[in-house]
């Protein structure tokens, strides 16, 4: 059986996130995973990538990013772990507001117009529109989950269904 995990630890710059989405796909195709889900979890694997990249302490213990791609029977699960600010409890709260409020709609399509809306009428400059996680429940298809290890490092992780999985 082949392994049905790739995980790589990577330095906290853009050009890790393609690299990571580049060695996904490949191995996603391993698995014999349908391109559309390709295409959904590389999008995926570049939101949260560039989350990790642009939001991550590196300045504790922690100096790498590292991303997960698990395969399952009818899913694929994607996880980048990257450190915190410890004590950063309201960067914490807001990831949470968001990916609960994500969740409250019934479709990830109508929170993905609601965003944008709102996106579009924030001043320009404003740093945190929240929409790359918008996006990975809309277009990504995953549903998004997280937590804090008492290391300070942000486990972030979405799930993807996926039909004929092996």
């Amino acid at each position: 059986m082949t392994n049905r995990t790739l995980s790589l630890d990577v330095d906290p710059v853009w050009e890790s996130i393609d690299r990571v989405r580049r060695e996904n796909e490949v191995f996603l195709r391993t698995h014999q995973i349908p391109q559309p889900s390709i295409e959904a979890l590389s999008m995926v694997t570049c939101e949260l990538m560039e989350n990790a990249v642009k939001y991550g302490f590196f300045e504790g213990d922690v100096k790498t990013i590292q991303s997960r791609c698990s395969v399952e029977s009818d899913s694929v699960v994607l996880e980048v772990r990257s450190p915190v600010k410890p004590g950063d409890d309201a960067a914490m709260a807001r990831l949470d507001h968001m990916i609960q409020w994500i969740r409250g709609y019934q479709d990830p399509f109508q929170a993905y117009l609601m965003r944008l809306r709102e996106v579009s009428s924030q001043a320009m400059g404003t740093s945190e529109s929240g929409l790359g996680l918008v996006r990975i429940a809309y277009e990504g298809q995953s549903v998004l989950d997280f937590f804090v290890d008492s290391g300070s490092v942000l486990n972030i992780s979405a799930l993807h269904a996926v039909e004929g999985a092996r």
